[in-house]
């Protein structure tokens, strides 16, 4: 059921000096606009100093307190993270309720999470950050400051909350952690067969469902919002090539919630864990440097910074370029400029995926001694083991399928001897 009733928004974006990404608020206005609030205004506000009290200084805090009287404003919402205190504060002196940007995404990522792994990740998501914030909405609170007449029983009603907000947290978590575990089995069974993956990342709103719908001759949702899909999705790469998945996967964005990469690390794995990355760029995004250097600050603190990967700038035909490409010093093509929207460049690209993953796999026929244990593990996890049996005397015969570079690191130790070389099939041959 709609709510009918649409919350009267004003919007507070803060500039602070050495603010090298200060768009003016405008993604801001979009993330407050993707939820169906009435946005009465976008106030920009310069501060030289956060105020520890109420982040913006009394003054301010007055007009604010004045214009929501004047104009029945139901929320206010905050373009950077605020202390509870700070929240608190707020909400006393201007009389409605306040939300910083942390808040504001989680509520984006609660009505968008479709699957059961997405809903529990958000919902842990609100409750960590909601357990530093009980101290709202429970003004008889204010009892416990001790003298005549005001001591209560506030103490132990919070400490209930939060001690059943403690259960849910740990209920969730042990949820996840299945989900996890469910996630890592399919992961392993999809390395044992010989198919690559490919996970797009980016900044949210660059286009990635679209090229991903692209690729896979997909309908996977997509649509020109910030955050429009946060269920991650895998499918093959359409075509009559060698097998590769795709993996499309939640958009990054500026500061992101410490407590949403939390939650969604298990997700985010799928990153990790690919064999290359497709970093998606907005080419027509006025702060696309900022974007680029967000997406890489996220990769480096879910530890993907060291996979390899394609950049591939999209949406050129906003910008009437043509597509074009950039060979790094080792002959590779490192970026890419194509349109996911009209199709331009979406073949090279996939020709461009299937050499960088397929051009220079080697089928090999190995055999291990008995106690060589840790080095079959080593080739489960680092090549596609396609056959496996054991002879009587306890020796292991694996077929496996890897890349030359891996393999290179792995021949001293497995021995040249050892192992003997097959033709691919046909549909794999670079």
């Amino acid at each position: 059921m709609q709510r009918s009733h649409r919350d009267r928004c004003l919007l507070i974006h803060i500039h602070t000096p050495g603010s090298t990404a200060d768009d003016g608020g405008e993604e801001f206005q979009q993330l407050a606009a993707d939820t169906g609030a009435e946005i009465l205004g976008l106030w920009t506000v310069s501060r030289a100093r956060l105020d520890p009290a109420t982040c913006v200084g009394s003054g301010k805090v007055q007009e604010i307190a004045d214009f929501v009287r004047a104009n029945a404003v139901d929320l206010i919402l905050f373009d950077r993270p605020l202390s509870p205190i700070q929240e608190r504060n707020l909400e006393r002196s201007c009389a409605a309720r306040v939300i910083d940007r942390v808040g504001l995404i989680l509520d984006i990522f609660a009505r968008r999470a479709r699957t059961h792994e997405g809903q529990l990740q958000v919902e842990l998501a609100q409750l960590d950050h909601l357990r530093t914030r009980l101290v709202r909405g429970w003004t008889h609170l204010e009892r416990q400051r001790g003298g005549i007449g005001l001591r209560g029983p506030g103490e132990t009603q919070l400490e209930t909350d939060r001690r059943l907000i403690g259960v849910r947290i740990r209920i969730l978590r042990e949820r996840l952690a299945r989900v996890a575990a469910q996630r890592a089995t399919q992961r392993r069974a999809r390395l044992r067969a010989p198919a690559p993956t490919v996970a797009l990342v980016g900044y949210t709103n660059a286009g990635k469902s679209s090229l991903f719908n692209v690729l896979t001759a997909n309908d996977q949702y997509a649509a020109d919002q910030l955050f429009a899909t946060l269920d991650p999705a895998i499918r093959r790469l359409s075509g009559n090539g060698p097998t590769t998945l795709i993996a499309d996967t939640v958009g990054f964005l500026r500061d992101l919630p410490t407590e949403l990469i939390a939650a969604f690390r298990a997700t985010l794995e799928e990153v990790g864990q690919a064999q290359l990355l497709l970093h998606v760029i907005d080419a027509a995004a006025p702060d696309r440097d900022a974007q680029i250097l967000a997406v890489e600050n996220v990769l480096a603190e879910i530890g993907a910074a060291g996979v390899p990967r394609l950049r591939v700038f999209n949406k050129i035909d906003l910008l009437g370029e043509e597509v074009r490409e950039r060979v790094d010093e080792t002959g590779q093509v490192s970026d890419l400029w194509l349109s996911a929207h009209s199709g331009a460049g979406v073949a090279r690209l996939a020709e461009i995926i299937t050499q960088r993953l397929h051009g220079a796999r080697l089928r090999l026929r190995c055999t291990l001694r008995p106690e060589a244990g840790a080095l079959r593990a080593r080739l489960f996890r680092e090549a596609a083991v396609l056959e496996e049996r054991f002879d009587s005397e306890g020796s292991n015969h694996l077929l496996i399928e890897i890349d030359q570079q891996t393999w290179t690191g792995l021949q001293a130790e497995i021995g040249a001897e050892s192992c003997q070389r097959e033709d691919l099939p046909s549909t794999m041959r670079p």
